[in-house]
């Protein structure tokens, strides 16, 4: 399965775009791991690092109770 940003040619993922940030979390919040979302290694370290800066300014839960 081809990466998702390398296939819509997205170079930075956007931190403040919650909505497809929220496709690579699971339901309980935690990331999703690269084999599961099919990624590149790349694009795998860009996700997460927005993932963690949405957290921290509140955008995302850090968990989902």
């Amino acid at each position: 399965m081809p990466c998702y940003f390398c296939q819509q040619n997205i170079q930075e993922i956007d931190f403040k775009n919650t909505i497809l940030l929220k496709r690579f979390l699971s339901p309980l919040g935690k990331i999703k791991g690269k084999k599961k979302t099919g990624l590149c290694a790349f694009h795998q370290r860009k996700l997460a690092q927005a993932i963690k800066r949405a957290r921290y300014l509140g955008l995302l839960p850090y968990t989902a109770l």
